[in-house]
């Protein structure tokens, strides 16, 4: 049998043995440690109570310590921070000392302080009398890069702030072209300012930037202008026309060519672009082509009632129409702009007139009130000088007349050929005395000449109530008629009405 020694007797105290003994230390062990995060907690949570609303121990802020201070008096310490900076930019020889709200800079202070006293929920179990944490808050920043890049590009002064382009002009009064020279700007990058203000801000203090001014040279140089210059002489000393029908030539003068022609800069603004006004040029082209066509006029003869000719009233003209305008109009643009020579020629084709078949014109008039024998077709006025009548149609008909006229005496003949009434006045004075002053024996005035229906110029139909017979030549020009006969025709014809006038 082993013998068990008694602590006891060893001069220890007695230990209980076994689970028991085990269990009861725990027990101890516990109750210790309750009491002890007891006094723990409520150090820290009268700690924390003391800063409440207020920064913690440790907080710093733009490099202060701001533990136990108030929102108010961070944000107080932040805004004087912010109003104390100054950034001193050197541009040029120019040294230019700005705040940093005229670069962007927004400072927020409230934000700042509320983000200094913000207390982490977390450390509510660690915080005690003796908590040594430390915790630096910068201060809320924020740049505005569009401000800064605009107070960069203005430090450069306006008027040396763009270069000028060179140009190519003409001058109308001298009816020349010109290269107008460029000239360098001065500009900025504005990139070192950014940089720096966003770099140096959120430390709020003052510092320094080197912000240099560049030269720039314009996108079109003068040499480019002279060069688009000389294509220009070029092109206006090279001769160009356009042959029309029978030999005939049309020339395109330089000055032509030059009111046509305008330069620019190009759409990617870095070339210069000569340009032609493809709608002048062909309406030039279009008043040629109009100059050597010629208007087709249809004949008219009077026949009797066997149908035989008894007298030509107008003799029919062929006319000539040119058929390539377009084509023509095309070319030409295209030697403007200097891609071919101009080798250009009207086309024309005939176009044949014809001969209208008139009744000659009787004592007997048709009766035009009878809707069965109303006559269709153009009004027109035939005007005799052989008879000394004049005869109103509407198509192939004479409607009315012959009536007896007077037309210009010798030394004042009536103008003859094809036209249209295109002035009317149911009375005017009449005068020479644009011609004859007053006490000439060739002047005269005559007032209230009623139903008056000018043709031609200053030739005219009217009434002449001055003339007691017809039928013969006396007048300055006009077909004078009887004033109720002047009345009929006024009232029948119209402005457009066409007049034909034959001996």
């Amino acid at each position: 049998m082993t013998n068990v020694t008694d602590t006891a007797s060893l001069g220890g105290p007695a230990r209980p043995s076994g689970r028991r003994g085990s269990r009861r230390l725990a027990l101890i062990i516990v109750a210790i440690l309750a009491v002890i995060a007891v006094v723990l907690t409520g150090g820290a949570f009268a700690y924390a109570k003391q800063f409440e609303g207020k920064a913690l121990p440790g907080t710093t802020v733009l490099g202060q310590d701001v533990a136990g201070k108030t929102p108010e008096e961070i944000a107080a310490l932040v805004t004087d921070r912010a109003e104390g900076v100054a950034v001193t930019v050197t541009a040029g020889e120019e040294t230019h000392e700005v705040p940093l709200a005229d670069l962007g800079v927004s400072v927020d202070a409230e934000g700042t302080a509320r983000a200094a006293v913000e207390h982490d929920e977390s450390l509510a179990g660690v915080i005690t009398s003796s908590w040594s944490g430390e915790r630096a808050v910068a201060p809320l920043v924020t740049v505005d890069e569009a401000v800064v890049s605009s107070f960069a590009t203005g430090l450069v002064p306006a008027e040396e702030t763009e270069p000028v382009d060179a140009q190519v002009v003409f001058d109308e009064e001298s009816e020349e072209w010109s290269a107008v020279p460029g000239t360098d700007g001065r500009g900025i990058d504005p990139q070192p300012l950014l940089d720096a203000v966003n770099q140096q801000a959120a430390s709020l203090e003052s510092f320094s930037v080197e912000q240099p001014i560049e030269q720039i040279a314009p996108a079109i140089t003068t040499e480019e202008a002279e060069g688009t210059l000389a294509e220009i002489t070029a092109l206006l000393e090279q001769p160009m026309s356009i042959q029309g029908p029978e030999g005939e030539t049309h020339e395109i003068s330089s000055e032509r060519r030059s009111s046509w022609l305008s330069v620019a800069p190009d759409e990617t603004g870095q070339a210069l672009a000569v340009t032609v006004d493809e709608d002048a040029v062909r309406e030039w082209v279009a008043e040629r082509a109009e100059k050597d066509s010629v208007e087709v006029k249809d004949g008219i003869e009077q026949v009797d009632a066997e149908g035989t000719t008894v007298k030509v009233v107008s003799e029919k003209q062929d006319g000539l129409e040119v058929t390539n305008t377009e084509a023509v109009s095309d070319q030409v643009i295209a030697s403007l702009t200097g891609t071919t020579p101009l080798e250009a020629a009207f086309e024309t084709q005939t176009v044949e007139a014809k001969v209208e078949k008139v009744d000659a014109p009787t004592e007997e008039e048709t009766d035009t009130t009878d809707p069965a024998n109303a006559p269709t077709g153009e009004k027109w006025i035939d005007v005799d000088l052989s008879a000394k009548t004049v005869t109103a149609y509407v198509g192939s008909t004479p409607v009315w007349g012959p009536r007896s006229m007077v037309d210009g005496k010798e030394g004042y003949e009536t103008v003859t050929g094809s036209y249209e009434i295109y002035l009317r006045y149911d009375m005017q004075d009449m005068t020479n005395a644009s011609r004859y002053p007053v006490g000439h024996e060739k002047y005269y005035y005559t007032e209230d000449v009623p139903w008056v229906q000018y043709f031609h110029n200053g030739y005219g139909f009217h009434g002449a109530p001055w003339r007691s017979s017809f039928g013969y030549s006396g007048s300055h020009g006009c077909i004078n008629m009887p004033p109720h006969e002047a009345k009929w025709l006024y009232d029948w014809a119209s402005i457009g009405t066409r007049v034909e006038v034959h001996y």
